[in-house]
């Protein structure tokens, strides 16, 4: 199978990074249970954007912790034979310091891609399954008959309720969840 997978709150808890700059740089706290909505409303725009990208530099891109099984379960889809490829809503500039922490945390995989465009990537080299946060990023990947899965956040609550989405709390639970998908196919 051939397996595309985002990094920030899917291999990595990425809402503290981005609640601690916001607060840091603009004074607003970020609540993780309070952001449930996909959209940050409590920040403008370009706030928004230059937490982004300040999250996206390599001293905090090398602080990133992945989440407890994360690791070890990618390294067993990789070992069993799927394709890996890592997909980030990251500019390119962020690429070369995302492929050392790959590295450095020991992740397996085929492909890493930082680009805005995730979900055409993902069509143009044939993604069967793409795990994601994204609930704009899941339903675009459902309409394209893409099998979506994700680690259930605020944010995608109701959709991990009203769709065809495979979620769990965690890692180890998410592993167990897409065993019999993962066991079909190779």
């Amino acid at each position: 199978m051939r397996i595309a997978i985002d990094i920030d709150s899917t291999l990595h808890h990425y809402w503290d990074q981005f609640s601690d700059v916001a607060m840091r740089r603009f004074g607003v706290v970020l609540p993780y249970e309070g952001q449930v909505t996909w959209g940050i409303t409590k920040l403008e725009p370009e706030q928004v954007h230059a937490c982004v990208l300040e999250t996206h530099t390599e001293e905090l891109i090398a602080t990133a912790e992945p989440y407890p099984g994360a690791v070890d379960a990618v390294n067993g889809w990789h070992a069993a034979g799927h394709f890996i490829h890592i997909t980030s809503h990251r500019g390119g500039q962020s690429h070369e310091a995302t492929e050392r922490w790959l590295a450095a945390i020991g992740l397996a995989h085929d492909e890493l891609y930082c680009s805005f465009d995730k979900i055409t990537r993902c069509r143009e080299i044939g993604i069967d399954l793409l795990i994601d946060d994204s609930p704009v990023n899941l339903e675009d990947a459902l309409e394209h008959g893409i099998a979506g899965a994700t680690l259930v956040h605020p944010w995608n609550r109701e959709l991990c309720e009203s769709a065809p989405i495979i979620s769990a709390a965690d890692w180890p639970g998410l592993e167990r969840a897409l065993a019999p998908l993962l066991a079909g196919a190779r």
